[in-house]
């Protein structure tokens, strides 16, 4: 159960987590309430939403799930209204924009590049602007595309996400990111680095960190295979 004064670091500050159910986004909303955050998990899956907001509740976290596609600007406002209306304040965003892609560059279609963009590049920059037009102090950690991405694709939007957080700092807007080595391992144990960086930077006592675009080393997933014969997993 939360309690102690070092999982109280983050109390009284509400936290959106974009993609909160699912990838890094569960092992972040889960250290965020540890931390004694209220989080908000945003995702396009109401079930899957519902499940770890109520799996986070139960271990004495904070969290209610929202349905919203963060990469339609109108159904993020309309979520951040949402939560201004719960909590009556929005401390900070944390945003997964790292969506990747499942084919290779040389075949890569329009509407896939596009779908890649309107998820990690144009939702950043609403974000961003919004953050500016309404809510003032309200910090965002972008968590972008991974290092382990071999496809020219990602270089350009690690390029624009930089450039966007970079040049935030210069307009006093407290906006980082950090670049997780690798996809999520899918246990909070091996992608715990992340989440502690994450964390770090949500700290009331660090708000003037901005404008940081930080790599983050994760240690190797264990390979495992599936036993043929009585579904055993073996290292």
């Amino acid at each position: 159960m939360l309690g102690s004064m070092e999982t109280q670091r983050l109390q009284d500050q509400v936290i959106a987590v974009t993609s909160g159910d699912q990838g890094y986004g569960r092992a972040i909303s889960a250290s965020l309430t540890r931390a004694g955050a209220s989080v908000v998990l945003i995702g396009n899956n109401s079930e899957t939403l519902s499940a770890h907001a109520s799996a986070l509740e139960q271990a004495g976290g904070i969290a209610i799930p929202l349905k919203a596609d963060v990469s339609v600007t109108l159904d993020w406002l309309s979520a951040q209204n949402r939560i201004l209306e719960i909590f009556g304040a929005l401390h900070g965003i944390v945003h997964l924009a790292d969506k990747r892609a499942h084919t290779n560059f040389t075949v890569l279609s329009e509407g896939e590049w596009m779908e890649l963009f309107n998820c990690n590049i144009k939702s950043s920059v609403a974000m961003t602007q919004l953050i500016q037009r309404r809510l003032p102090g309200t910090w965002l950690t972008l968590v972008g595309p991974h290092l382990d991405e071999p496809g020219l694709q990602a270089y350009p939007q690690r390029g624009a996400l930089r450039g966007l957080v970079e040049r935030a700092a210069t307009e006093e807007l407290r906006l980082n990111m950090v670049l997780p080595s690798r996809a999520s391992s899918g246990e909070a144990k091996y992608d715990a680095p992340l989440s502690e960086a994450v964390l770090t930077l949500a700290l009331p006592e660090l708000q003037h960190l901005r404008g940081n675009v930080m790599e983050v080393p994760l240690p190797p997933v264990p390979k495992y295979r599936e036993e043929r014969e009585g579904g055993v997993r073996s290292a």
